[in-house]
């Protein structure tokens, strides 16, 4: 596929400390496991950091005024979703974003509930910040997962005060269609309960005919009782720099959320400001090509994944990430299997969901193909 930004270009990311790649350093295996891409960031990112490394002085760092202004106009442009300066709140990381959340909202004790499989913080961030952990699961409809908001009712208790949803999700890959959304919504109006929407993948929608909607564009209400956890950096593969940002119009339940980050979260360095500010500024060109990219790796992924004995990838419609179903393959650990096939994958009991392993297809095509055929080759010898 030709496009202006070559995303078949190798790029060794070994002795570069890579949390990715360093798990299996010394050893023939692939690494598709957490969520990060194997592709160099935008040029205008690169450039920026390069332009702010230059002045050599690395003080602390406010906000820049100009980048409020910047993710104002993202939000306008992408969503239609007009938001006021002062409703941001900046952020080291998003998992932080999480654990601030379950101290901002409610007393120790309180329940918190998220839908499962999730990305692990949803889970260890209410225990440790003192709150119950509250589950239910995802149903598989045909190819699709869905919200069983009626199991979600027998499950919260009167002291369930926050609601923790990711949109779009991870790891299933679903975008929440409006009327799943707005479901949702009310169901929280009856119960009185804040959402915190975690929404780091919205800029990775895959499906031309899905569109990521803000939790908060839905109503004044809504936004009312809503957080919003975004960032560049998985769009902009950009996690190691560390910029994130809150979104709560509500002026009581922003001042909830500064009160629980003082004195345990830390200022966002300044090369993250830079990076975010760049990245939302001029990255457009690069990320309308890396979803091009993606959606042929996902076809990909989809296409062998489904020939596979005992395997089967339910539709990814946004993030670089499948939810590969392995229960009928009779292993017992899916994970460690594949990994001695030579491919790292994330294990689904993470996610609390066992059986299932996560695969990051956010890499150069010919490494995916080669994984996938290990993959294959691995499930053959077991079948003989």
């Amino acid at each position: 596929m030709n496009t202006p930004f070559n995303f078949d270009s190798p790029a060794n990311r070994k002795g570069t400390a890579s949390l990715k790649w360093d798990k299996y350093k010394g050893r023939d295996i692939i690494p598709l496991w957490v969520a990060d891409m194997d592709f160099a960031s935008p040029p205008a990112v690169v450039e920026a950091l390069h332009e702010r490394v230059s002045h050599g002085v690395f003080g602390y760092t406010v906000p820049p005024d100009a980048l409020g202004e910047t993710v104002q106009t993202m939000l306008s442009r992408e969503y239609g979703w007009e938001i006021e300066p002062e409703w941001l709140t900046w952020l080291p990381g998003l998992v932080c974003g999480l654990n601030v959340a379950c101290r901002a909202v409610g007393k120790a004790g309180d329940g918190v509930f998220t839908f499962t499989p999730i990305y692990p913080p949803f889970m260890t961030a209410p225990p440790l910040s003192g709150r119950s952990l509250i589950t239910a699961p995802l149903q598989l409809h045909g190819d699709r997962w869905q919200m069983d908001l009626e199991e979600v009712e027998q499950v919260i208790t009167p002291a369930t005060r926050l609601l923790l949803l990711c949109n779009p999700h991870n790891p299933t890959g679903r975008v929440w269609s409006q009327p799943e959304l707005e479901a949702v919504a009310a169901l929280a109006e009856r119960h009185n309960l804040v959402i915190c929407s975690d929404e780091i993948h919205s800029g990775l929608v895959l499906d031309k005919d899905k569109r990521h909607i803000p939790m908060a564009m839905l109503s004044a209400e809504v936004a009312g009782r809503t957080i919003i956890l975004n960032a560049p950096s998985k769009t902009y593969n950009i996690p190691g720099l560390g910029c994130s940002f809150a979104v709560i119009s509500d002026r009581r339940l922003r001042r909830d959320f500064r009160q629980a980050m003082n004195g345990i979260v830390p200022h966002v360095n300044l090369l993250g400001f830079a990076a975010t500010q760049a990245a939302y500024e001029h990255g457009e060109r690069w990320r309308q090509d890396l979803l091009a990219y993606l959606r042929c790796n996902r076809d990909l992924v989809l296409r062998v994944v489904d020939t596979m004995p005992g395997l089967h990838s339910t539709a990814v419609e946004a993030t670089y990430l499948a939810w590969i179903d392995a229960r009928q393959t009779g292993l017992q650990q899916p994970a460690e299997f594949f990994e001695q096939a030579g491919v790292g994958l994330s294990d689904g009991a993470a996610f609390g969901l066992p059986g299932f392993v996560r695969l990051n297809f956010g890499c150069r095509r010919e490494l995916l193909a080669e994984a996938l055929q290990r993959m294959q080759n691995a499930l053959d010898l077991l079948r003989i």
